[in-house]
């Protein structure tokens, strides 16, 4: 037999107690009222009182007792067990006990409740005098032994499907915790390359201001109005840094050593387009945008529709594609990206990671932007990101 320890057994509540207690309650009746029917004529007024008074009393206590098999199995069932030989009613008690001390699936429990439950029965055979002839002396043992037995059997099927369903949680609990790791390092991932992009485009933003500085410190032979667009390239400079630096600060650059790459760019999604075009994707790009957004909302906005298309290519092959990106400072910057549905089955499936609009999600909303994606009317699937795009004269989304 596999051993299991008593608190692997889960915890019932009230009602499934209770069941269980009327349940052996309702297993003994028919064995008292039997003992009843073979009892000699007036054995009850002539001094038997024990059987309509003493069985029901150690029955019920018995199942109280019961009570506190999760606690204490072991003591509660050998009480139980042992008691029922001086009732019959209490049969059905221990019944419960022992295919609740089985369910904990130790042998030694096991085997010391059984001997008890077989000897108790013994004891319990000769309690009453009945009208019946005696009947074998092994038919008793046989019947008890049987009975015992189909108890066990219970009580083993009980504590397997409970250690089955205990086996289920944990792996339930697994598989929800590596999923959140998995979330976590996918987010991770995703902000590290966000500080790696911004890292250069700070640096140029501050280089920018430390050049124009220069001028102004060297250069004493600048006009007012020279002077003033200088003043004013440094402020918006200045001012950009501070929203890059804002949105990286907390950030730890992971291996700063490494040559980034170019970054992207909202002048670069047009490039981006005609890739997916040249790859004969159905792909049409439109809207207006006045003025030069931030660094962030630009590059965010780029990431979109370079996560937008790919999902379009990769689950819904042969659908039309249409970008829209418009803004203006003030008002925000906004990209959709709308597919339809596929116009080519798939061959096999592709596997789904999830992560890639999770990662998008985060860079949005670190932008201080939102990202909504859902079902089209049509089928196909809809990609939107509000961004916003400060107003330098002081509005702001």
């Amino acid at each position: 037999m596999v051993t299991t320890s008593s608190e692997a057994a889960p915890r019932h509540g009230g009602l499934r107690q209770s069941w269980r207690l009327l349940a052996a309650a309702a297993l003994g009746i028919p064995f008292w009222l039997l003992t009843a029917g073979q009892l000699p004529r007036g054995h009850v007024t002539d001094g038997g009182y024990w059987f309509a008074v003493g069985d029901p009393l150690v029955a019920v206590g018995c199942l109280v007792a019961l009570v506190w098999r999760r606690r204490f199995p072991l003591p509660v069932a050998l009480v139980v067990v042992l008691a029922s030989a001086a009732s019959t009613l209490a049969g059905g008690a221990a019944f419960l006990a022992l295919t609740s001390i089985a369910a904990h699936r130790r042998t030694a429990w096991t085997a010391t409740v059984t001997a008890a439950y077989v000897a108790a029965a013994q004891y319990n055979i000769d309690l009453y005098p009945i009208r019946l002839a005696p009947p074998p002396a092994w038919l008793p043992l046989l019947l008890t032994v049987a009975t015992a037995g189909i108890a066990i059997a219970v009580g083993l099927a009980v504590g397997a499907r409970r250690a089955e369903v205990a086996s289920l949680r944990e792996r339930a609990r697994s598989a929800e915790r590596e999923q959140s790791a998995r979330a976590a390092q996918a987010r991770a991932q995703e902000r590290t390359r966000i500080a790696r992009e911004m890292h250069d485009v700070v640096a140029h933003r501050i280089s920018r201001v430390a050049l124009h500085a220069g001028v102004l410190d060297h250069r004493g032979d600048l006009t007012a109005e020279e002077n003033r667009v200088l003043v004013r390239s440094i402020v918006d400079s200045s001012h950009q840094a501070l929203e890059e630096l804002r949105d990286v600060l907390g950030v730890l650059r992971s291996d700063p050593d490494r040559p980034e790459p170019p970054q992207p760019s909202l002048e670069l999604i047009p490039g981006l387009v005609a890739e997916a075009q040249a790859a004969d994707l159905d792909v049409t790009l439109a809207g207006t945008v006045s003025g030069e957004p931030p660094g962030t909302a630009g590059r965010t906005c780029y990431r979109v529709a370079q996560e937008g298309l790919a999902n379009a290519a990769k689950h819904a092959p042969g659908s039309r594609v249409h970008i829209t990106v418009e803004g203006a400072p003030g008002d925000g910057l906004r990209v959709t990206v709308r597919n339809s549905p596929a116009a080519t089955a798939r061959t096999a499936a592709l596997p789904r990671s999830g992560y890639g609009l999770l990662g998008l999600t985060e860079r949005v909303t670190l932008a201080g932007g939102e990202l909504l994606h859902r079902g089209a009317p049509d089928g196909g699937h809809l990609l939107t990101a509000r961004l916003p795009w400060p107003d330098h004269r002081g509005k702001r989304t």
